[in-house]
């Protein structure tokens, strides 16, 4: 009997001191939520590396925030947190069926930092995550955001419109429209060739990685947004910006001409230009260095 009680004694001293050794055991995680729930049921993918001053950006069509790979080992080993966050329908972001707009895309980021309490953050977006900013800049007043930052944005109007004779035809965005919903794989394999000023600006491997987050997607999602983004016309929401804003555009640009950058740059006060001579669509990656100095020098100013 006593052998059995001593047995039972050491049993519950090991197990104690089991539970007392991991509870002084010291957090190695900071703690931050990898999702973050926007509505009920919807949860968006969200990086969120480093400490100090907030840089927050937003991902290009079909893409999703591993987009931003390069800056975040840049930039959160330079004294910045940076944040990024995929869109509901991309990439790790949950994919429910419903709207896919530019006032839902907004309205999921404020609840994104309203939780993160991210206050005087540069908020950047590339391609249609330019547009997406530049929304939601207008909606909520530049909540959160100390200032604004746009590579290659697909904005103030990514469809040609009367006196907005650059970008794409009705006729091509239908077309590309239709592609999504017929050809999507080849439609993102073609892609890639159109990204780039020229071959060779970025490696095979950085092509299929590009490739390979486009197709994380949902289809759905994917033609819902283009189809949005050519019926936004943001002009005449562009004298509402009272935020210091950068324009970094790559000069060879073909999907998102240079001639964009240079009505957003008329129409935002208090907005600089800052050209990428060597890149095309893809300057976060083909001017990699350029792109995370100029983006560091814009967030210290």
């Amino acid at each position: 009997m006593k052998k059995s009680i001593i047995a039972i004694l050491m049993l519950v001293s090991l197990f104690t001191n089991s539970l007392m050794a991991q509870s002084k055991r010291t957090a190695a995680s900071a703690g931050r939520a990898e999702y973050i729930e926007v509505e009920k049921g919807v949860k968006l993918h969200v990086t969120d590396l480093g400490e100090g001053q907030p840089i927050v950006l937003i991902h290009g069509w079909p893409l999703s925030d591993a987009m931003y790979e390069y800056q975040y080992q840049y930039l959160s080993r330079k004294g910045f947190r940076v944040i990024g966050i995929t869109l509901r329908g991309f990439g790790k972001s949950d994919k429910p069926y419903g709207r896919y707009d530019f006032d839902v895309f907004s309205d999921d980021i404020k609840v994104v930092l309203d939780k993160l309490k991210i206050e005087n953050a540069t908020l950047g977006g590339f391609s249609m995550g330019g547009a997406v900013v530049l929304h939601y800049v207008t909606k909520y007043d530049a909540a959160h955001a100390g200032k604004l930052a746009l590579f290659g944005a697909a904005a103030p109007s990514w469809k040609q419109r009367e006196g907005s004779p650059y970008g794409i035809s009705e006729e091509d965005a239908n077309g590309l429209i239709t592609q999504t919903m017929t050809a999507r794989e080849d439609l993102i394999a073609g892609l890639g060739s159109a990204f780039v000023a020229k071959e060779g600006n970025i490696s095979k491997n950085v092509k299929k990685w590009l490739e390979n987050i486009n197709l994380e997607a949902s289809p759905y999602a994917v033609t819902e947004s283009i189809s949005a983004l050519k019926d936004l016309d943001l002009r005449p929401e562009l004298s509402k910006i009272n935020i210091p804003t950068a324009i970094f555009q790559g000069t060879q640009d073909k999907l998102c001409p240079f001639e964009f950058a240079v009505e957003l740059n008329k129409g935002i006060k208090d907005s600089y230009l800052v050209k990428f001579e060597n890149s095309g669509h893809a300057l976060f990656v083909e001017e990699a260095e350029k792109f995370n100095q100029e983006l560091e020098k814009f967030a210290l100013k």
